[in-house]
């Protein structure tokens, strides 16, 4: 492993931890109910014809939870990530909410509808920096997904804690911004 990737990983691991550890806080119920209206906010401004959201894992914001909640939210068309193995590449599902999730091949819950590319995407970050630039989990699945579709607008979801300075995060080659983050502070 490289040192650019030797940090990253390290970064990962920490945010992880502390993402974690805030979801066990006092503060975390608020944050989650300001993060879903400000999430909200976005979404109803955006008036996507087809959302794609994510299914939460390890202590990230529960969007399909907070826009489910929402009668403007619930009305659009949904989709889920599905991803693959091989070759590693991501595409969504249409999701109707009534059928049970079904794991993708990464063992994350997705959906058995057919494949729908949506005109604005939920993409969940560990980390986020200045220009809107993610820090994923590492395995460039939506880095893929988001450079084949370059006409997707996208709200990157994110903890306030996460934001990360220059010294932690420089936009690689393949790194893309996302056209805008929110936090539980707000939208940038």
């Amino acid at each position: 492993m490289t040192d650019f990737a030797t940090r990253r990983a390290e970064l990962r691991t920490r945010l992880r931890a502390q993402r974690q550890q805030f979801a066990l806080s006092e503060s975390f119920d608020l944050a989650q109910q300001a993060l879903g209206r400000h999430l909200i906010a976005v979404v109803t401004q955006l008036e996507p014809l087809c959302l794609g959201l994510y299914a939460s894992i390890r202590s990230e914001f529960n969007a399909v939870v907070a826009l489910g909640a929402d009668p403007t939210c619930d009305k659009l068309p949904w989709a889920l990530p599905y991803c693959l193995r091989t070759p590693r590449e991501m595409h969504y599902r249409q999701w109707d909410r009534k059928a049970p999730m079904v794991p993708d091949e990464c063992n994350i819950a997705s959906a058995a509808g057919p494949l729908v590319v949506p005109d604005v995407v939920l993409v969940p970050c560990v980390g986020h920096a200045a220009g809107n630039y993610r820090l994923g989990y590492g395995g460039g699945y939506f880095d893929r997904f988001l450079a084949a579709h370059p006409h997707v607008t996208t709200i990157g979801v994110s903890w306030s804690f996460a934001a990360l300075g220059e010294a932690d995060f420089t936009p690689q080659p393949h790194d893309i911004p996302l056209t805008v983050m929110v936090t539980e502070l707000g939208v940038s």
